[in-house]
């Protein structure tokens, strides 16, 4: 076992702890399940962190199991994605990739043997039917007409559900629990239904398909979990959970325990509104920079470390709550801060032209790849007569407390030599065009030697050298907190949310590796982004800005 002084505490270790001090336990065996309908979000990140960090620490072991017992909105695109995040993350699952479907003639045994215990039947009622009959929570339930039918007949209709005999929605098969419990899970839930659907595991074996209830501890016990970790939306069907597990034939009885889900603002985390995002092409995909899906994370620049400690900080409790998107976006700037290297890049470019420097002269200068960790070492970027500057960077007049370029005033460039703004260049429309700029020669690493006062220093880029860029500017998807508590959460999505713009990058940023997040200095986060950048096409995604500068509308 880890070191414990070393380890994180929560209500579930310390019951994981207590577990395997009284030898109720000798090792600890987890599981992290997810249905292949879609990508995995930020909420499953925290999952994948508490379920595989578990096992870590304890020198215990975690499956992958995939819970595909809905054929109709699962694909393997899905299975893949999930594989890669979870590796991406830097978690590693034991063994072989296990499915649900692989314990299917498993299931089908252990609904016979509910059946031969009179504890299971096939109910002809319909969906509308059965929920007239399930009851509210303020009244009971009422027995199906099907409920009494012999084992034997049960098992004759079972048999036939398989072998294809009814239609969809004709029949199904239901436990026989408690119609009149105050929990509506055990009113008789359905634990098989008829499916004339492809399998992408099964293929077309199967054409009834067992429900993620009856299938979940089923397949937990066959794995020897001990400790079967979940959200709080399945506290209520733990007792399903226990009375599946209590009336079959199985030697292992995992324990759920259930802790709060992630809820994050200015996004929504339920996969249906993920898939209403997506099938709307309201984003990109489900990789989307502004989606809160792990693969969008990643494709905007979210480091695994970040979000490792992004888990870490947040906790495991069983106390629902919101976490502030400043939470997330704060892992993310120190880990970067940290780490990523620096660039130069001008995003809303203004040209420069230095009277006084030799015409197609180029010279190249040592810049440092990250100001507060030398290992990182040094870099080359060119300096030449004309250059991009960013048009924020200068005003013609300005007061004291403006600490960057005004005309007759000087500034110096980042790495480079102090210039002053000689002359301005206007368009007809009175835009300015161009500056007209003089160098100080003297002044490469070192003060002017009159001891002339130089306002700022600012980012800039040699026009000759420069590559064109493209700078997608990521901010939230929505533009209010908690955009799924609104009647149309499509209707609060961020008009602001992504802004390209057009710029100049140093060269050596036409080699950037894809997802490797760079500080472009004073501007923000940025970094390649996965699909669309070549060599070609420089496309820069914006991680996360310098600092917070979001303002709820």
């Amino acid at each position: 076992m880890a070191d414990i002084e070393n380890r994180p505490s929560n209500f579930i270790r310390q019951i994981i702890d207590a577990d395997l001090a009284s030898g109720k336990h000798q090792a600890v065996q987890t599981r992290f399940p997810p249905e292949p309908n879609g990508y995995l979000h930020i909420g499953h990140a925290k999952s994948i962190c508490l379920n595989f960090g578990i096992a870590v620490d304890y020198q215990g072991k975690c499956n992958l199991r995939f819970d595909d017992t809905n054929p109709e909105k699962e694909n393997i695109d899905f299975v893949n994605s999930i594989q890669r995040d979870v590796q991406w993350l830097g978690f590693q699952w034991d063994g072989a990739v296990r499915y649900s479907s692989d314990y299917f003639d498993a299931l089908y045994g252990y609904a016979v043997e509910l059946i031969n215990k009179g504890l299971a039947y096939v109910c002809f009622l319909n969906a509308e039917q059965m929920r007239e009959y399930r009851g509210s929570l303020t009244q009971p339930g009422k027995h199906s007409p099907y409920r009494d039918t012999s084992p034997a007949e049960n098992l004759a209709l079972f048999e036939k559900m398989r072998a294809g005999g009814f239609q969809e929605g004709e029949c199904s098969l239901r436990a026989k629990i408690d119609m009149a419990s105050p929990f509506i899970c055990m009113r008789d839930p359905v634990i098989y239904r008829i499916k004339h659907a492809h399998h992408h595991q099964t293929g077309d074996k199967w054409c009834i398909y067992p429900m993620y209830d009856f299938t979940h501890c089923i397949s937990d016990a066959l794995e020897g979990i001990t400790h079967s970790l979940c959200t709080l939306e399945f506290q209520d069907n733990r007792r399903l959970y226990d009375w599946i597990l209590d009336n079959i034939t199985i030697a292992c009885h995992p324990q759920q325990i259930e802790f709060s889900r992630l809820n994050l603002e200015y996004q929504v985390m339920s996969k249906r509104k993920l898939h209403t995002l997506v099938e709307g092409k309201h984003v990109s995909g489900w990789d989307d920079p502004r989606m809160p899906t792990i693969a969008g994370l990643r494709r905007r620049g979210y480091t695994p470390a970040s979000l490792r400690e992004f888990a870490k900080r947040i906790g495991i409790t069983k106390q629902d709550n919101v976490i502030e998107m400043s939470a997330l976006e704060s892992c993310i700037r120190e880990d970067l801060d940290a780490n990523a290297p620096r660039a130069f890049a001008v995003i809303d470019p203004l040209k420069v032209t230095i009277s006084n420097y030799p015409a197609d002269s180029v010279e190249w200068l040592n810049v440092s790849n990250h100001p507060k960790d030398e290992s990182k070492g040094t870099r080359q970027v060119p300096f030449g007569k004309t250059l991009w500057i960013d048009r924020a960077d200068f005003r013609e007049e300005a007061n004291k407390h403006y600490k960057r370029m005004v005309t007759g005033g000087e500034v110096r460039l980042r790495g480079a030599y102090v210039i002053r703004a000689d002359e301005v260049i206007k368009d007809e429309a009175g835009n300015i065009v161009e500056l007209i700029c003089s160098y100080d020669p003297e002044t490469l690493g070192k003060n002017p030697a009159d001891g002339r006062k130089v306002r700022g220093v600012i980012h800039w880029v040699e026009a000759s050298q420069a590559r064109v860029a493209e700078f997608r500017i990521y901010d939230r998807l929505f533009s209010v907190a908690n955009p799924g508590a609104e009647d149309d959460f499509i209707q609060v999505i961020n008009a602001d949310s992504l802004v390209v713009k057009h710029g100049f990058v140093e060269p050596s940023l036409a080699q950037a590796p894809v997802e490797l997040a760079y500080q472009f200095e004073r501007e923000g986060y940025y970094c390649a982004d996965n699909q669309d950048f070549s060599a070609e096409r420089l496309v820069f995604n914006r991680t996360v800005a310098l600092r917070d500068t979001f303002v709820d509308a």
